[in-house]
Protein backbone atom coordinates (compact mmCIF):
# COMPACT_ATOMS: atom_id res chain seq x y z
CA UNK A 1 0.00 0.00 0.00
CA UNK A 2 2.69 2.53 0.98
CA UNK A 3 4.43 2.22 -2.37
CA UNK A 4 1.37 2.20 -4.61
CA UNK A 5 -1.53 4.05 -2.98
CA UNK A 6 -1.87 7.64 -4.22
CA UNK A 7 -4.25 10.45 -3.35
CA UNK A 8 -4.85 13.60 -5.33
CA UNK A 9 -6.08 16.67 -3.44
CA UNK A 10 -8.10 19.09 -5.52
CA UNK A 11 -6.54 22.58 -5.67
CA UNK A 12 -7.83 25.12 -3.18
CA UNK A 13 -7.07 28.76 -2.47
CA UNK A 14 -6.38 28.63 1.26
CA UNK A 15 -3.42 27.51 3.37
CA UNK A 16 -5.48 25.95 6.16
CA UNK A 17 -4.78 22.42 4.93
CA UNK A 18 -1.08 22.99 4.34
CA UNK A 19 -0.68 24.60 7.77
CA UNK A 20 -3.54 23.40 9.99
CA UNK A 21 -4.35 26.03 12.59
CA UNK A 22 -5.99 24.05 15.38
CA UNK A 23 -4.07 20.82 15.95
CA UNK A 24 -4.80 20.96 19.69
CA UNK A 25 -8.47 21.83 19.36
CA UNK A 26 -11.65 19.80 19.29
CA UNK A 27 -11.05 18.80 15.67
CA UNK A 28 -7.29 18.40 15.94
CA UNK A 29 -7.40 14.94 14.36
CA UNK A 30 -8.82 16.46 11.16
CA UNK A 31 -5.99 19.00 11.01
CA UNK A 32 -3.42 16.28 11.72
CA UNK A 33 -4.80 14.16 8.90
CA UNK A 34 -4.15 16.98 6.42
CA UNK A 35 -0.73 17.70 7.93
CA UNK A 36 0.32 14.05 7.77
CA UNK A 37 -0.99 13.65 4.23
CA UNK A 38 1.07 16.63 3.07
CA UNK A 39 4.18 15.01 4.57
CA UNK A 40 3.52 11.53 3.26
CA UNK A 41 4.36 9.60 0.12
CA UNK A 42 0.66 9.00 -0.52
CA UNK A 43 0.18 12.48 -1.97
CA UNK A 44 0.43 12.91 -5.74
CA UNK A 45 0.14 15.99 -7.91
CA UNK A 46 -0.75 13.88 -10.94
CA UNK A 47 -4.47 13.03 -10.89
CA UNK A 48 -3.93 10.30 -13.48
CA UNK A 49 -1.92 8.34 -10.88
CA UNK A 50 -4.49 8.76 -8.12
CA UNK A 51 -6.55 5.94 -6.65
CA UNK A 52 -8.67 8.33 -4.61
CA UNK A 53 -9.48 12.04 -4.85
CA UNK A 54 -9.73 14.20 -1.73
CA UNK A 55 -12.23 17.06 -1.80
CA UNK A 56 -10.69 19.54 0.68
CA UNK A 57 -13.95 20.82 2.15
CA UNK A 58 -12.38 22.01 5.40
CA UNK A 59 -9.76 23.99 3.51
CA UNK A 60 -12.47 26.05 1.87
CA UNK A 61 -14.77 26.70 4.84
CA UNK A 62 -15.47 30.38 5.50
CA UNK A 63 -14.62 31.94 8.89
CA UNK A 64 -16.91 31.05 11.77
CA UNK A 65 -18.25 34.63 11.84
CA UNK A 66 -20.34 33.98 8.73
CA UNK A 67 -23.85 32.59 9.00
CA UNK A 68 -24.43 28.87 8.65
CA UNK A 69 -26.22 29.37 5.35
CA UNK A 70 -23.37 31.47 3.92
CA UNK A 71 -20.76 28.91 4.92
CA UNK A 72 -22.81 25.97 3.62
CA UNK A 73 -23.42 27.70 0.28
CA UNK A 74 -19.69 28.50 -0.05
CA UNK A 75 -18.76 24.84 0.45
CA UNK A 76 -21.48 23.71 -1.92
CA UNK A 77 -20.33 26.13 -4.65
CA UNK A 78 -16.71 25.05 -4.15
CA UNK A 79 -17.50 21.35 -4.61
CA UNK A 80 -19.74 21.99 -7.61
CA UNK A 81 -16.97 24.03 -9.23
CA UNK A 82 -14.57 21.07 -8.87
CA UNK A 83 -17.12 18.73 -10.39
CA UNK A 84 -17.63 20.97 -13.41
CA UNK A 85 -13.94 21.85 -13.87
CA UNK A 86 -12.38 18.39 -13.58
CA UNK A 87 -13.46 15.15 -15.32
CA UNK A 88 -12.67 12.73 -12.48
CA UNK A 89 -15.90 12.97 -10.52
CA UNK A 90 -18.13 12.08 -13.46
CA UNK A 91 -16.16 8.90 -14.23
CA UNK A 92 -17.53 7.22 -11.09
CA UNK A 93 -20.16 9.70 -9.83
CA UNK A 94 -17.83 10.41 -6.94
CA UNK A 95 -17.31 6.81 -5.76
CA UNK A 96 -13.51 7.21 -5.83
CA UNK A 97 -13.69 10.54 -3.95
CA UNK A 98 -13.61 11.20 -0.23
CA UNK A 99 -13.84 14.12 2.17
CA UNK A 100 -12.97 14.62 5.84
CA UNK A 101 -15.64 16.16 8.02
CA UNK A 102 -15.59 16.73 11.75
CA UNK A 103 -17.36 20.09 11.68
CA UNK A 104 -21.17 20.19 11.52
CA UNK A 105 -21.21 22.92 8.85
CA UNK A 106 -19.53 20.58 6.38
CA UNK A 107 -22.16 17.91 6.98
CA UNK A 108 -24.90 20.48 6.33
CA UNK A 109 -23.24 21.67 3.13
CA UNK A 110 -22.40 18.31 1.62
CA UNK A 111 -25.94 17.03 2.18
CA UNK A 112 -27.06 19.51 -0.49
CA UNK A 113 -24.93 17.95 -3.22
CA UNK A 114 -26.37 15.04 -5.18
CA UNK A 115 -24.37 11.79 -4.95
CA UNK A 116 -21.74 13.20 -2.58
CA UNK A 117 -23.24 11.67 0.56
CA UNK A 118 -24.41 8.61 -1.35
CA UNK A 119 -21.32 7.59 -3.28
CA UNK A 120 -18.27 9.30 -1.83
CA UNK A 121 -16.33 8.05 1.18
CA UNK A 122 -17.00 10.09 4.27
CA UNK A 123 -14.15 10.26 6.82
CA UNK A 124 -15.87 11.37 10.00
CA UNK A 125 -15.27 11.99 13.70
CA UNK A 126 -17.64 10.21 16.12
CA UNK A 127 -19.78 8.61 13.40
CA UNK A 128 -23.16 7.15 14.20
CA UNK A 129 -25.53 5.35 11.90
CA UNK A 130 -28.11 8.15 12.13
CA UNK A 131 -25.69 10.70 10.61
CA UNK A 132 -26.02 9.20 7.13
CA UNK A 133 -22.86 7.25 7.92
CA UNK A 134 -22.58 4.00 5.95
CA UNK A 135 -20.47 1.26 7.61
CA UNK A 136 -17.88 -0.43 5.38
CA UNK A 137 -18.09 2.50 2.94
CA UNK A 138 -17.30 5.41 5.22
CA UNK A 139 -14.36 5.73 7.63
CA UNK A 140 -14.30 6.56 11.34
CA UNK A 141 -11.50 8.99 12.27
CA UNK A 142 -10.09 8.37 15.78
CA UNK A 143 -9.78 11.21 18.25
CA UNK A 144 -6.42 12.75 19.02
CA UNK A 145 -4.92 12.57 22.51
CA UNK A 146 -2.18 15.22 22.92
CA UNK A 147 0.86 14.78 25.17
CA UNK A 148 -0.49 14.62 28.70
CA UNK A 149 0.90 15.45 32.13
CA UNK A 150 0.52 11.86 33.36
CA UNK A 151 2.51 8.90 32.12
CA UNK A 152 0.24 6.00 31.11
CA UNK A 153 0.43 3.09 33.53
CA UNK A 154 0.78 0.68 30.63
CA UNK A 155 0.83 -3.02 31.59
CA UNK A 156 1.28 -2.23 35.28
CA UNK A 157 -2.12 -3.12 36.75
CA UNK A 158 -1.05 -2.92 40.42
CA UNK A 159 -2.67 0.48 40.94
CA UNK A 160 -5.83 -0.31 38.99
CA UNK A 161 -7.95 -0.60 42.11
CA UNK A 162 -11.21 0.82 40.67
CA UNK A 163 -13.36 -1.72 38.85
CA UNK A 164 -14.71 0.77 36.29
CA UNK A 165 -14.79 4.53 35.69
CA UNK A 166 -16.80 7.07 33.73
CA UNK A 167 -17.45 10.76 34.15
CA UNK A 168 -19.47 12.93 31.81
CA UNK A 169 -22.74 14.64 31.08
CA UNK A 170 -26.15 12.95 30.91
CA UNK A 171 -26.58 14.12 27.32
CA UNK A 172 -27.76 10.82 25.84
CA UNK A 173 -30.27 8.16 26.83
CA UNK A 174 -27.63 5.56 27.71
CA UNK A 175 -25.64 8.06 29.79
CA UNK A 176 -28.75 9.01 31.73
CA UNK A 177 -29.47 5.33 32.44
CA UNK A 178 -25.83 4.73 33.41
CA UNK A 179 -25.98 7.52 35.99
CA UNK A 180 -29.35 6.41 37.33
CA UNK A 181 -28.19 2.84 37.79
CA UNK A 182 -24.62 3.23 39.03
CA UNK A 183 -23.83 6.79 40.20
CA UNK A 184 -23.87 5.80 43.88
CA UNK A 185 -22.31 2.36 43.48
CA UNK A 186 -19.36 1.51 45.73
CA UNK A 187 -17.43 -0.51 43.12
CA UNK A 188 -18.08 1.52 39.98
CA UNK A 189 -16.82 5.11 39.87
CA UNK A 190 -19.64 6.62 37.81
CA UNK A 191 -19.88 10.39 38.12
CA UNK A 192 -21.78 13.22 36.47
CA UNK A 193 -19.47 16.05 35.48
CA UNK A 194 -18.00 18.01 32.63
CA UNK A 195 -16.94 16.19 29.51
CA UNK A 196 -13.57 14.41 29.43
CA UNK A 197 -10.73 16.86 28.97
CA UNK A 198 -7.90 16.44 26.50
CA UNK A 199 -5.82 19.07 28.24
CA UNK A 200 -3.12 18.65 30.87
CA UNK A 201 -4.92 20.41 33.71
CA UNK A 202 -7.51 17.76 34.58
CA UNK A 203 -5.13 15.55 36.55
CA UNK A 204 -7.77 13.92 38.73
CA UNK A 205 -9.65 12.73 35.67
CA UNK A 206 -6.50 11.31 34.08
CA UNK A 207 -5.59 9.59 37.35
CA UNK A 208 -8.96 7.84 37.27
CA UNK A 209 -8.19 6.40 33.81
CA UNK A 210 -4.82 5.17 35.09
CA UNK A 211 -6.30 3.66 38.25
CA UNK A 212 -9.26 1.81 36.71
CA UNK A 213 -9.44 -1.65 35.21
CA UNK A 214 -12.27 -0.74 32.85
CA UNK A 215 -13.39 2.59 31.38
CA UNK A 216 -17.03 2.90 30.43
CA UNK A 217 -17.63 4.45 27.00
CA UNK A 218 -21.38 5.12 26.69
CA UNK A 219 -22.88 6.35 23.43
CA UNK A 220 -23.41 10.05 22.90
CA UNK A 221 -21.53 13.18 21.82
CA UNK A 222 -17.73 12.84 21.65
CA UNK A 223 -17.75 9.13 22.43
CA UNK A 224 -14.47 8.83 20.54
CA UNK A 225 -12.84 11.19 23.06
CA UNK A 226 -13.53 8.78 25.92
CA UNK A 227 -12.36 5.77 23.89
CA UNK A 228 -9.13 7.59 22.95
CA UNK A 229 -8.32 8.37 26.59
CA UNK A 230 -9.14 4.84 27.72
CA UNK A 231 -6.82 3.25 25.15
CA UNK A 232 -4.12 5.83 25.82
CA UNK A 233 -4.07 4.95 29.51
CA UNK A 234 -4.37 1.18 29.03
CA UNK A 235 -7.84 1.12 30.61
CA UNK A 236 -9.93 -1.56 28.88
CA UNK A 237 -12.80 0.24 27.07
CA UNK A 238 -16.34 -0.96 27.77
CA UNK A 239 -18.30 0.32 24.78
CA UNK A 240 -22.04 0.75 25.21
CA UNK A 241 -23.39 2.30 22.03
CA UNK A 242 -25.78 0.62 19.63
CA UNK A 243 -25.19 3.12 16.81
CA UNK A 244 -21.46 3.83 16.75
CA UNK A 245 -18.96 2.64 14.16
CA UNK A 246 -15.67 1.76 15.85
CA UNK A 247 -12.49 3.12 14.23
CA UNK A 248 -10.58 0.53 12.19
CA UNK A 249 -13.15 -2.17 12.90
CA UNK A 250 -12.40 -3.77 9.52
CA UNK A 251 -8.73 -4.01 10.54
CA UNK A 252 -8.65 -4.61 14.31
CA UNK A 253 -10.55 -7.18 16.34
CA UNK A 254 -12.05 -4.91 19.00
CA UNK A 255 -13.25 -7.84 21.11
CA UNK A 256 -9.63 -8.67 21.92
CA UNK A 257 -9.00 -5.33 23.65
CA UNK A 258 -12.45 -4.05 24.63
CA UNK A 259 -15.81 -5.21 25.94
CA UNK A 260 -18.76 -4.40 23.70
CA UNK A 261 -22.18 -4.40 25.34
CA UNK A 262 -25.61 -3.48 24.10
CA UNK A 263 -27.12 -0.41 25.71
CA UNK A 264 -29.88 -2.57 27.19
CA UNK A 265 -27.24 -4.38 29.28
CA UNK A 266 -26.44 -1.25 31.32
CA UNK A 267 -28.33 -2.55 34.36
CA UNK A 268 -26.12 -5.66 34.45
CA UNK A 269 -22.87 -3.77 33.90
CA UNK A 270 -21.20 -4.67 37.19
CA UNK A 271 -22.08 -8.35 36.83
CA UNK A 272 -20.63 -8.46 33.30
CA UNK A 273 -17.34 -6.97 34.48
CA UNK A 274 -17.00 -9.17 37.55
CA UNK A 275 -17.60 -12.28 35.46
CA UNK A 276 -14.33 -11.61 33.64
CA UNK A 277 -11.63 -14.00 34.90
CA UNK A 278 -8.31 -12.49 35.97
CA UNK A 279 -6.28 -14.09 33.18
CA UNK A 280 -8.87 -12.95 30.63
CA UNK A 281 -8.67 -9.39 31.93
CA UNK A 282 -4.85 -9.42 31.85
CA UNK A 283 -4.82 -10.59 28.23
CA UNK A 284 -7.35 -7.95 27.21
CA UNK A 285 -5.51 -5.18 29.08
CA UNK A 286 -2.21 -6.19 27.45
CA UNK A 287 -3.90 -5.99 24.06
CA UNK A 288 -5.27 -2.54 24.91
CA UNK A 289 -1.73 -1.30 25.52
CA UNK A 290 -0.50 -2.99 22.34
CA UNK A 291 -3.05 -1.27 20.06
CA UNK A 292 -2.35 2.19 21.51
CA UNK A 293 0.15 2.96 18.73
CA UNK A 294 -2.62 2.53 16.15
CA UNK A 295 -4.60 5.38 17.72
CA UNK A 296 -1.67 7.76 18.18
CA UNK A 297 -1.52 10.87 15.98
CA UNK A 298 1.93 12.29 15.28
CA UNK A 299 3.16 15.57 13.82
CA UNK A 300 5.20 13.45 11.39
CA UNK A 301 3.56 10.24 10.16
CA UNK A 302 4.96 7.03 11.65
CA UNK A 303 4.35 3.41 10.68
CA UNK A 304 1.16 1.88 12.10
CA UNK A 305 -0.02 5.16 13.68
CA UNK A 306 -3.54 6.61 13.39
CA UNK A 307 -2.76 8.30 10.07
CA UNK A 308 -1.45 5.11 8.46
CA UNK A 309 -4.37 3.11 9.85
CA UNK A 310 -6.77 5.64 8.33
CA UNK A 311 -4.95 5.41 5.03
CA UNK A 312 -5.22 1.62 5.12
CA UNK A 313 -8.94 1.96 5.79
CA UNK A 314 -9.19 4.16 2.69
CA UNK A 315 -7.10 1.67 0.72
CA UNK A 316 -9.60 -1.06 1.63
CA UNK A 317 -12.49 1.18 0.60
CA UNK A 318 -10.77 1.84 -2.72
CA UNK A 319 -10.81 -1.89 -3.43
CA UNK A 320 -14.42 -2.18 -2.31
CA UNK A 321 -15.74 0.69 -4.41
CA UNK A 322 -19.22 0.21 -5.85
CA UNK A 323 -21.06 2.68 -8.03
CA UNK A 324 -24.73 3.36 -7.49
Amino acid sequence: MERKFKIFVYPHNTSSCSNPRTLDGEYGNEGLFYLNLNLSRFLTKDPEKAHLFLIPISCHSLPAGRSEDERAIAVEDFVKSLISKYPYWNRTLGADHFFVTCVDINVTATARIANLMKNSIKVMCTPSYNDEYVPHKDVSLPQRVPPLALTPAGNNITNRITLAFWRGLNNSDIRQKLLEAWENDLELFIQKGRKPSLEQGDLVHHEAFNNSKYCICPGGPELDRTIALAIHYGCVPVIMSDYYDLPFKDILDWRKFSIILEESQVYYLREHLKEMLEHEYRAMQTNTVMVRKHFQWNLVPAKYDAFHMTMYDLWLRNHFTKYY
